[in-house]
């Protein structure tokens, strides 16, 4: 028996986000995943090492926020805008998302269920790990309005301001850290980069 689970995961690479923009550079959800687990990780050490956080456990956040748009692989990436019109859409979509991730629970190994389900349906997170993975959820659509910025792409103006007013509300200490000792980082060259840790 073939197991499709690893298979759909790399299928990732074949959905592109920000569908009704014009982009300089198209992201794909697998890039999105790849960046949103590594901020969360990253916001993760900072809540336990800088902040005492006893209960944020950053491997568990790192990988549920790897596979946090895996339904995506067969729902598709709905755009932002869409996505949150209505309460009845969002409600309307959040099952279709249940049922896809139900589905992918299923693409794996007996033994590997409960392991797998727990990151893929965000299941045994305590309240601050939800909270900053969607922090990081947020803040890699940030980087990405950034980056467009950056490149002379006017579509992503506004973009990011309202982007960023969305972090800005989030009231987490380890994301207010992050965004004043890490976001500057995103505007600098690569020159830039490598000067600060000469």
């Amino acid at each position: 028996m073939a197991y499709p689970f690893s298979a759909l995961f790399t299928r990732m690479n074949y959905i592109d986000r920000w569908g009704l923009m014009r982009n300089a550079r198209t992201e794909t959800l697998s890039e999105h995943s790849a960046n949103v687990a590594s901020i969360a990780h990253v916001l993760s050490e900072i809540a336990v090492h800088q902040y005492g956080a006893d209960d944020v456990r950053p491997e568990k956040v790192a990988l549920t926020a790897l596979y946090h748009d895996l339904s995506e692989t067969l729902t598709g990436d709905m755009p932002t805008p869409v996505k949150y019109r209505n309460e009845s859409i969002k409600k309307s979509y959040k099952a279709v998302e249940r049922e896809a991730e139900e589905q992918i629970g299923e693409m794996v190994p007996d033994f590997m269920k409960a392991s797998i389900n727990s990151y893929v349906k965000a299941e045994d997170l305590t309240d601050r790990e939800k909270r900053i993975i969607k922090a990081a959820d947020k803040v890699g659509a940030l980087i990405k309005c950034i980056e467009e910025a950056q490149s002379g792409n006017k579509e992503f103006y506004r973009a990011e301001q309202s982007t960023r007013a969305s972090v800005d509300g989030i009231d987490l200490p380890e994301l207010a850290f992050f965004m004043e000792h890490f976001l500057p980082a995103y505007y600098m060259t690569l020159d830039e980069l490598m000067e600060e840790v000469q």
